[in-house]
């Protein structure tokens, strides 16, 4: 595809979009489109409505909220004969976009019975009808604004698909049945990880963000900048679970030195003993997978931890988190190939680690930096609504690199930012240890 993300930092200039172009950009729409509800099809009705936390979203919303973006930001302001399905879902199904209008409190979006399910579908197959009738034929004086919109509402959606699996994830675990999301997925091979080791990084200023001429990227990623770097060491691949288990069992949830204030404050309020999903039987650990109940894989990268579980262990294992700058440094040449959702194993997996070079930067887990989520020197909003995406939240979050095994894996590149609190656990969220030179 065209790269666009130079143009959404940049909403006056123009493009010439071809017959060529924009059927591809249909295609590519349709695609990302079908991918959703794929995720959603091993599901019954009951499990696309509840919400397990505050912090899940039923995926009955997720399909809606993602339907909205379309008909919000492309639909209602570019295509003239739109007409929407029932106006009440631009305040239903609005996450967080105030400057749009008051959105439905987040908490409570489990208690929308209402529309049901198949209305949600409905909502779907009446914007993806509108879309594809826009989209064969743009008013060329608004097809530069459209189609920049369009590919950051596609990665929008493919956010969206990864938050799926995660809240899906945690809505079956609370079933002490313990219900599998498909029992078909394909299962991992056993593989030994290999010893730990260390990957040499020499001092110098390094330019780190992204390049708007190489493709799309968030406006949180840019602008590039210079940054200076002491001499580190990062290791050569993510903090496996026999690893953590060793942290465990050396008393590392009860020892108050290897952890920040209000992570020690966490770990007494919600009684924290292990990552979330592990569950420890007479036979030992196991933890909740996609694919039910499994035994823990201790050669596998551990996964459902919190930046104070991961910030915590490294204090334990005498090592620090990598800053995000630095993990950018070590992956900017890094093949973006790995265990992503297309792999269908939906967990991470144990791949020996090769020697002098890192492993599984991409994929797997998404790896928990020692950096807070804070602007790059220059950063600036998109205009209007869309300023809202990414910089209302550049408060009380950390950074994550490198996506994960729910990822779409043209979805991820070396500059993405992702981001969480610091006590979050149900993304697919890892680690990996770095220390200075």
């Amino acid at each position: 595809m065209p790269p666009l993300a130079h143009q959404l930092q940049d909403p006056h200039q123009s493009e010439t979009l071809d017959t060529l172009h924009t059927k591809e950009w249909l295609r590519r729409y349709q695609r990302v489109r079908e991918a959703s509800e794929r995720l959603c099809a091993p599901l019954c009705t009951e499990d696309h409505v509840i919400q397990s936390m505050d912090d899940v979203s039923p995926p009955k919303w997720h399909l809606a909220h993602v339907t909205w973006f379309f008909e919000a930001f492309i639909l209602a302001p570019f295509h003239a004969r739109y007409r929407t399905l029932d106006p009440a879902y631009d305040f239903l199904f609005n996450s967080y976009y105030e400057t749009h209008g008051v959105p439905f409190p987040r908490p409570r979006r489990g208690t929308l019975s209402r529309p049901t399910v198949a209305d949600v579908y409905r909502f779907r197959a009446h914007v993806d009808a509108a879309m594809a009738e826009l989209l064969e034929s743009p008013p060329p004086e608004h097809a530069g604004e459209i189609f920049r919109r369009l590919e950051l509402g596609l990665h929008h959606e493919q956010q969206h698909q990864e938050l799926l699996l995660m809240d899906i994830k945690h809505i079956l675990a609370q079933n002490p049945l313990c219900p599998a999301y498909r029992d078909d997925l394909v299962p991992p091979l056993a593989q030994a990880p290999g010893g730990l080791a260390w990957l040499e990084h020499a001092a110098g200023v390094r330019r780190v963000g992204h390049d708007p001429a190489t493709g799309f990227a968030y406006d949180n990623e840019g602008p590039p900048h210079r940054q200076f770097l002491e001499a580190f060491q990062l290791a050569n691949r993510p903090v496996t679970n026999g690893e953590f288990l060793a942290f465990i069992e050396d008393g590392g949830y009860t020892r108050p030195e290897l952890w920040l204030s209000d992570g020690w404050q966490q770990v007494g309020q919600a009684d924290w003993r292990a990552p979330l999903y592990w569950v420890k039987r007479d036979d030992g650990w196991h933890h909740f997978t996609l694919g039910g109940l499994r035994p823990v894989d201790k050669n596998a990268p551990v996964v459902h931890v919190s930046f104070f579980e991961a910030d915590a262990y490294a204090r334990w294992a005498g090592a620090r988190l990598p800053s995000e700058a630095e993990w950018e440094v070590a992956a900017r040449d890094a093949a973006i190939a790995g265990n992503f959702v297309e792999r269908d194993h939906l967990q991470p997996v144990a791949v020996p680690a090769p020697g002098g070079v890192a492993s599984q930067l991409f994929g797997d887990v998404w790896e928990w930096t020692g950096s807070a989520y804070r602007p790059y020197p220059g950063f600036r909003t998109l205009p209007g609504t869309l300023g809202e995406y990414n910089g209302k939240f550049m408060s009380g979050q950390m950074v994550l690199r490198g996506g994960c095994c729910a990822t779409p894996a043209d979805h991820v590149r070396p500059t993405y930012r992702n981001f969480f609190p610091p006590h979050a656990r149900w993304a697919f969220s890892g680690f990996r240890l770095a220390r200075e030179a």
